[in-house]
Parts: C-alpha cells; sequence; structure tokens
C-alpha cells in the first residue's frame, strides 16, 4: 500500500490508570482484560487498530510500580522494554491521582531514557474542570509532553482524537499485520488472559494475586468449536478452595463468564473445561514465566 504509515505505540502509566480499558477503546474491540483491581495487566497485549491509512500497533504494558516480588520485576521490566521499543509512547495518567508517586517515577524514567511521550489525562469523567487543568498544568511542568490528550476511555471522550494524532505521528511505511486483525496475542494466551479476568471479577477481595492461568490444550472439533482445556494456578490449598466455592459454583460461574467472552473473541462455540491446582512456587518457575510471554529476572 502507498502512502500508509504503521507504528508501534506503548501504552505505559501506573497501576490502574485505565491503560487496558484505553486500549480497547482504541482498539474498538476487547483485546485486554480490565478490572477495578490494580496489577492486572501482567503481560505487553498488542491491540491494532487502522486509522485513516495508518495501522498503529498498540502495546498495552503491565502498570510500572515499584516491584517487589520477581514476578513484578518481570511485569515492569516488561513495560519498560516495551517502551523501549515503541515508535511512541503514550503516558495514562488517572486524573483523580496526576501526582502518584508511581506517575512520577515514570515521567523520570522516560526524561532519562530522552524519550518523547504524548500525555493522556484519563477518567477526566471523574474530575472537576479546574482540577484537569491544575493537574495538566503539574504534569507539564514535570515533563514536555508532545501533545495531551483529556480523554475518558469508558466514556469514549477523546480517544478520537488521541487515534487521529498518532496516526500522523508513526512513521511512514507498511502494515505489518493484516487489515481485520485485532491483535496479535495467540489465541492460547489470550484464552487464558479472558479467564483470569473472570478471577479478578469474581472474587473481589479474596482474590489471591498469586493465581495463573495457562491453556493447557486446545482442541479443533470437527463441528467447527473448540474445546479449551486450562488450568488455574494457585500457591496453597485454601487459595484453591476460594477458587472452587462452595460445592464447584464459583468456578462455574467463573468458567460460563469466560466462556461466553471468547465465544465473543473467536466467534466460534467454545466448551470449556477449567481446573484448579496447587503449585506452591509457581512465581519462581521459569516455565511459568514463558507461559505468560514474561521475561524471567535472574
Amino acid at each position: 500500500m502507498s502512502g500508509t504509515r504503521c507504528g508501534f505505540i506503548a501504552l505505559v502509566g501506573a497501576p490502574n490508570a485505565g491503560k487496558s480499558t484505553l486500549l480497547n477503546a482504541l482498539v474498538g474491540e476487547k483485546v485486554s482484560i480490565v478490572s477495578p483491581k490494580v496489577q492486572t495487566t501482567r503481560t505487553r497485549v498488542t491491540g491494532i487498530a487502522i486509522a485513516g491509512a495508518a495501522q498503529l500497533v498498540f502495546v498495552d504494558t503491565p502498570g510500572i510500580f515499584t516491584p517487589r516480588r520477581r514476578l513484578e520485576r518481570a511485569m515492569v521490566e516488561a513495560a519498560w522494554s516495551g517502551a523501549a521499543d515503541a515508535d511512541e509512547v503514550v503516558v495514562v495518567v488517572d486524573a483523580r491521582h496526576p501526582a502518584a508517586e508511581d506517575t512520577r517515577a515514570i515521567l523520570a524514567g522516560l526524561a532519562k531514557a530522552k524519550r518523547k511521550a504524548a500525555l493522556v489525562l484519563n477518567k477526566i469523567d471523574l474530575v472537576e474542570k479546574p482540577a484537569l487543568l491544575a493537574a495538566t498544568a503539574a504534569l507539564g511542568e514535570a515533563f514536555e509532553f508532545e501533545r495531551v490528550f483529556m480523554v475518558s476511555a469508558t466514556g469514549g471522550d477523546g480517544v478520537e482524537d488521541l487515534r487521529a494524532w498518532l496516526s500522523g505521528a508513526v512513521p511512514e511505511g507498511p502494515w505489518l499485520f493484516p487489515e481485520d486483525e485485532l491483535t496479535d496475542m495467540p489465541s492460547r494466551l489470550l484464552a487464558a488472559e479472558i479467564t483470569r479476568e473472570k478471577i479478578f471479577l469474581q472474587l473481589e477481595q479474596e482474590l489471591p494475586y498469586a493465581v495463573t492461568v495457562e491453556t493447557e490444550k486446545w482442541t479443533d472439533q470437527a463441528d467447527g468449536s473448540a474445546r479449551i482445556d486450562q488450568v488455574v494456578y494457585v500457591r496453597k490449598d485454601g487459595q484453591k478452595a476460594i477458587v472452587l466455592g462452595k460445592g464447584g459454583a464459583r468456578i462455574k460461574a467463573i468458567g460460563a463468564a469466560a466462556r461466553a467472552d471468547m465465544e465473543k473473541a473467536f466467534d466460534r462455540r467454545v466448551h470449556l473445561f477449567l481446573f484448579v491446582k496447587v503449585r506452591e512456587g509457581w512465581p519462581d518457575d521459569p516455565e511459568r514465566y514463558r507461559a505468560l510471554g514474561l521475561e524471567y529476572p535472574k
């Protein structure tokens, strides 16, 4: 295609800034899991959008924060790697907490790396206008942004302006993906992420954060449907009981919700089978990191 543009855009920000919701709004479909809890995104999720003659390849990175455990270090390293490799960087900030310590650390890191970046002040529907102006001024003093966008990712306000600007900011070049492709995430990993989202939403405050989901087997059936076998790994027997629920009711509800989303995502019938297993040391198992698409930090 002549006159086309294509580029990678990293969405970076503190945990719970709304990066995954913004990614889904920019792509127009759900490609990244969303939860009101922090640190939901563990891997770098890629979403693909078309804006005029430009193909925008968005990378939704894990939230950047001060890591304390090996898994957290891997998540933060993945986020910084995504920012380093991208053509454009978009810093997503929760408008209610513009001076958060994690946000200041991100801006300092970008300045040290001499990276340009645009600012998305997200969740503007939850903040009064004077506070928004004050937040914009304070962030502008901390970092010289290329552009500033006021956005409500949930409501859609400002999303089209951001997409239009990015379509002219990415470099000229051929498209890297088919026009109808929305994500380059492997189907097995996307299916696992969908189930993990439902676990986050179902378990609320009871959720053990040391939980991961892996797609063990994907079988294409003769009738066009897919059988998906997944394992939910937890670290303790008590956590297994929480995930299963009384009489297995909770895992059934998680499975039903996950299956419905998978059928939309893959446009086919899905037969989902979930198994819950205890694996005490999974956060220190390199194989689990490979399954998540993360580098195992030494």
